[in-house]
């Protein structure tokens, strides 16, 4: 690990120094764009306008063939579009590909004062972060940018889920980790084939009834894990998202995995289909009740000490500091979002 004195040191002469205090951002939705397809470089213009996060997907998903076009295409689109508010990112090839180094070597000289995050796939430790670390510091040196590209973990791997509180802490570039239930399922041997969500046969039986008839309750294959780096990215400032949900034929579903994940903590998830940025946006935006409540509390305890009566129940400390995070949620979604901003009262 990095001592005190090291960390907040470019790595590169002549690099951007690292971020003191990450970026405040909205990133309900990370929405994955297959580059390499003209009608979808095409779309990213109206995307910008309807999405928080637009990610130029480099790995699964873009076939072998397709990986230069699909590299060129994210290029392109970044040089064509203007962001604004809206997040540019992109999801490199795993660093033992042999797209990795090319990934890096085109996109960060063409674009780099455009990216704002690279997403990197299949991370198991802090050598991972640290050698993609050190090589952004030297492109950025080389390319003269003024602002550090952040790096966005992908948990994939039983060896990534294990080292997961000191892949957080690695360097002052991380900016998150999502779960990656799919890769993660092959790496632990689990006995699905599904992209996030539930199994119905991953369940609890109530006890039996006077019938003999008993119950089954589906539970969260994914509970732990995500539980898991909630912990490991607040605790380091970082930002956790749920990955990918696979059947977009199920909406309910995925609304209902989405919910698990924003109340657990998660700041986000990524969307594949276009039918999933509303689900996105409607669960990771705080409800406009909890909002209303929320404000109550925190204007009834100014300075957030001592204790409060508000519609019979008690409020203290502790559910002030609740109250902010929602508010405070409420407040970044309503500077990016004028409908909900006017909900909200904000």
């Amino acid at each position: 690990m990095k001592t005190p004195n090291a960390y907040y040191k470019p790595l590169a002469i002549g690099a951007p120094a690292p971020f003191r205090e990450r970026p405040v951002s909205l990133e309900r939705m990370i929405h994955f764009v297959p580059p390499h397809i003209e009608k979808m470089r095409a779309k990213v213009p109206d995307l910008i306008q309807k999405v928080d996060v637009v990610l130029g997907n480099l790995e699964d998903a873009i076939p072998a063939d397709a990986k230069e076009d699909a590299r060129k295409g994210f290029i392109q689109l970044a040089q064509e579009n203007d962001f604004g508010s809206t997040g540019l990112w992109t999801r490199v090839n795993c660093l033992n590909s042999p797209w990795f180094l090319d990934d890096l070597m085109e996109i960060v000289p063409a674009v780099g004062d455009k990216l704002d995050v690279i997403m990197l796939p299949k991370v198991e430790g802090v050598w991972d972060i640290h050698y993609l670390d050190q090589l952004l510091a030297q492109l950025e040196a080389r390319s003269g940018l003024t602002r550090p590209i952040m790096i966005h973990a992908i948990l994939e791997t039983a060896e990534g889920v294990k080292n997961v509180e000191e892949i957080a802490a690695a360097s002052p570039r991380m900016h998150g980790m999502s779960l990656g239930p799919a890769d993660l399922a092959a790496s632990r041997g689990m006995k699905t084939t599904r992209v996030g969500g539930g199994h119905p046969d991953y369940a609890v039986l109530s006890d039996p009834a006077s019938t003999g008839e008993r119950t089954a309750y589906q539970q969260d294959l994914w509970h732990y894990t995500v539980g898991k780096m909630v912990d490991a990215c607040l605790s380091c400032g970082l930002k956790p998202f749920y990955g990918p949900f696979g059947d977009f034929s199920d909406p309910a579903a995925c609304e209902s995995q989405f919910r698990n994940a924003f109340l657990m903590g998660c700041l986000g998830a990524w969307s594949l289909h276009p039918s999933q940025i509303d689900i996105a946006k409607k669960v990771f935006s705080p409800d406009p009740d909890e909002v209303a409540f929320a404000r109550k509390i925190l204007e009834a305890m100014p300075d957030g000490t001592g204790a409060v009566m508000i519609d019979g129940k008690m409020q203290d400390d502790a559910t002030w500091k609740q109250a902010k995070v929602i508010v405070d949620l409420a407040k970044l979604v309503a500077s990016k979002d004028s409908e909900l901003a006017e909900v909200y009262g904000l």
